[in-house]
């Protein structure tokens, strides 16, 4: 069987506990949609960006995924939630299988640093097989803008992207694109779930192996029942995109080695940047023109004349 369904789902996140708004929209969904094999909601679903609910892995938002799971006999991508472990706070995806089981965790390896303050990365790649249909990687949110990730999760194998969301910042079309030239690029269906209020702006995405979007979101509450088709992932990367380029082969048969990931890069140019922290204001008012050398007139001199 190479056709799978996944749904993801849209919706309003507080900075409160969203458990139950979170099971009733899975009620809703398997009543319209009952067919749907796979759930995803969006990145930190659970409780919304607030670290003071972080707890460890096998804790009560975790029992109550795995409740959800095995109810409604669905694979369950919970968003993610903040995880305490070893004194440190990780932003983390957990895996459920239908038996309510955890298959895996992936823990975000690059926060939104220096917004998402106080979360460490996390370093270990994530893929998972769902037997007899395919393989699947995790990624969330801003790992997305940074190829590497993709390129590892595809060159492991992964088919289907599942990338959780928060995004409510100006630069969201600059993140639309990036999914979509991502799947192009490597060759992957993704899903690209945000979610709505403390949860993000909405425009949640599901775009197909050869870029194509499946799916466009708006700023409503959406669920979102796709169809995926592993067999078209594989012939694409057998044969290429729409039959032409072939880009997962054409990087594996490549010799170069890029000095930029060796260890002995010169980063002088990189370390110019400066450090990784949020703009300041601009100083304004009287403290700025105190600041500022009065700027003669080029004409004063003539009207004083005058």
């Amino acid at each position: 069987m190479s056709r799978f369904s996944i749904a993801g789902i849209q919706m309003h996140i507080t900075t409160h506990r969203n458990l139950e708004e979170m099971r009733q929209r899975m009620e809703i969904l398997f009543h319209l949609y009952p067919w749907v094999q796979m759930v995803v909601f969006s990145e930190l679903a659970a409780h919304g960006p607030a670290l003071h609910a972080a707890q460890p892995a096998g804790g009560s938002f975790e029992r109550e995924f795995a409740e959800m799971a095995r109810h409604y006999d669905t694979w369950l991508i919970p968003g993610s939630y903040f995880e305490e472990k070893d004194g440190c706070i990780y932003n983390t995806t957990p895996v459920f299988n239908p038996d309510g089981e955890v298959v895996t965790r992936y823990r975000k390896m690059f926060p939104f640093t220096p917004y998402e303050k106080g979360v460490t990365p996390g370093r270990e790649f994530c893929v998972f097989d769902v037997p007899n249909i395919g393989r699947f990687g995790v990624s969330i949110c801003y790992d997305l803008w940074f190829p590497e990730v993709t390129r590892t999760l595809t060159s492991m194998g992964a088919e289907v992207i599942i990338n959780p969301v928060l995004a409510s910042f100006v630069d969201r079309p600059a993140d639309l694109a990036i999914a979509q030239g991502s799947a192009a690029m490597f060759q992957s269906y993704i899903f690209h779930i945000n979610g709505l209020l403390a949860g993000g702006n909405g425009y949640s995405t599901v775009i197909d192996p050869a870029g194509q979007i499946l799916h466009k979101g708006n700023v409503q509450e959406e669920m979102i029942p796709i169809e995926v088709d592993f067999e078209l992932v594989r012939r694409q990367r057998r044969e290429g995109i729409l039959r032409m380029g072939q880009p997962l082969k054409s990087f594996r048969d490549n010799t170069v080695e890029f000095p930029v990931y060796q260890a002995g890069f010169d980063r002088s140019y990189l370390n110019s940047l400066g450090p990784l922290e949020k703009p300041s204001r601009p100083v304004m008012g009287t403290k700025a023109a105190a600041r500022e050398k009065p700027v003669d007139h080029p004409n004063a001199k003539k009207k004083a004349a005058s």
